[in-house]
């Protein structure tokens, strides 16, 4: 799985909020400033090419619907995150957050309640 530019990562985004769809489907579910149609459907194209999405003719137009679901998509890249920047220790990334004000004591109480949990 090849990791997507910042572009691609936003027409994801909106693959994944939409399901199955074309284009203009997709604009429609993008945050503003929605880039132009062309923008849009070329980066679509590149998506398909690197296997992220799979398309289907139906009359003149194109359907796309995800390959690459959004889980697995965050599971391979933030584990490498995880593993380039914080020395492969989760430990260290959330401290990180609480140093930058990111996550708040409720939230850390939150994530003990649901590693708590899972046990």
């Amino acid at each position: 799985m090849e990791k997507l530019t910042a572009q691609e990562e936003e027409a994801m985004l909106a693959v994944w909020k939409s399901g199955e769809g074309h284009v203009k489907t997709f604009m429609a579910a993008m945050e503003p400033p929605v880039p132009a149609y062309t923008t849009v459907a070329s980066t679509v194209k590149n998506l398909e090419k690197k296997g992220y999405l799979q398309s289907r003719l139906i009359g003149n137009t194109y359907l796309y619907a995800p390959v690459v679901t959004e889980e697995a998509y965050k599971q391979k890249f933030m584990g490498n995150v995880v593993k380039d920047y914080f020395a492969n220790s989760y430990k260290d990334l959330v401290s990180f957050f609480v140093e930058k004000n990111k996550i708040s004591a409720d939230e850390l109480k939150e994530i003990i309640r649901m590693i708590e949990d899972k046990k």
